[in-house]
């Protein structure tokens, strides 16, 4: 079962490295069809599972899905062990079964993993309750599989940049890194040291309330009009957070997600209009 599981996330690595609409640590998607974007996971596997049936890649072929922040969160073992590696494992599944469609952002807990580096969420060290309930599941091989997961959350892409001038993110550099911010990240190899802070990767996962100043720069400096984002928690499931800003939550029963049509031109204001509940997905 270890081997298994390592080349499971082998395999996921390299459909990261191969999607055809990668270029760099980017994916770029063209104006053709749509993309569904969910926020923040943690965990949440009802909700990660309306998410692919509303997508329904199977009978939508120009559609593509981004998913983001699947480990850290939701089930855990007996002994408070956090489960939700068991979800990366099922969303790596997806990705293999529509290489080029389904697109996993870095995400804050991502990098936090990568780095091996502290991260809280409601009180818990992650890692450690990740780690531990690795050790469980697959006692004398969890060091390798601990690696193998690293290895893949290291293989995902940055962000998503749409030939329609929506960008598609975890977060971006928070306010007070805007100005030191190497947007090179996104064309170059990705270095261990870029997840680590305040390395670019570190920076575009982990920045928070962003002003309108900031995101105005972002957009001119990257050639996009508008930025869907995770990261923040939204008790509602999301908000917009500026006037080019729309945040995204999946990790709780009131989760949202929006479907851009990716031939058109679009604001947040009217993206907000199709912010959908995924409550309203059976």
């Amino acid at each position: 079962m270890p081997q298994t599981t390592i080349d499971l996330l082998n395999k996921g690595i390299a459909a990261n490295q191969t999607d055809r609409f990668r270029r760099g640590n980017l994916v770029r998607l063209p104006r053709k069809g749509s993309v569904v974007i969910g926020g923040d996971i943690h965990g949440h596997r009802r909700n990660f599972e309306r998410l692919i049936a509303y997508a329904d890649l199977a009978h939508h072929p120009d559609r593509h899905i981004v998913l983001q922040e699947i480990i850290h969160g939701g089930p855990e073992d007996d002994t408070g062990g956090c489960l939700s590696y068991q979800l990366l494992f099922d969303a790596v599944r997806f990705k293999l079964d529509h290489p080029d469609r389904v697109h996993i952002v870095m995400g804050n807990h991502d990098t936090a993993c990568i780095s091996s580096s502290e991260v809280m969420k409601n009180g818990k060290e992650m890692n450690r309750a990740m780690g531990s309930a690795l050790d469980r599941e697959f006692r004398h091989a969890s060091s390798e599989v601990k690696q193998a997961i690293r290895q893949f959350l290291f293989s995902q892409p940055l962000a998503v940049r749409c030939e329609n001038r929506t960008w598609i993110s975890h977060s971006l550099p928070a306010d007070r890194f805007v100005e030191t911010f190497d947007a090179g990240v996104f064309d170059r190899e990705l270095r261990p040291s870029d997840c680590e802070k305040p390395g670019p990767a570190y920076l575009l996962t982990w920045g928070r309330r962003h002003s309108q100043a900031t995101l105005d720069r972002l957009a001119q400096q990257l050639d996009v009009d508008v930025f869907l984002l995770g990261h923040q928690a939204q008790t509602h499931g999301w908000c917009q957070a500026g006037e080019n800003l729309i945040i995204l939550a999946c990790d709780h029963n009131h989760g949202c997600f929006v479907e851009v049509d990716l031939t058109g031109v679009w604001t947040a204001s009217e993206l907000a209009e199709r912010v959908v509940p995924l409550a309203s997905i059976h």
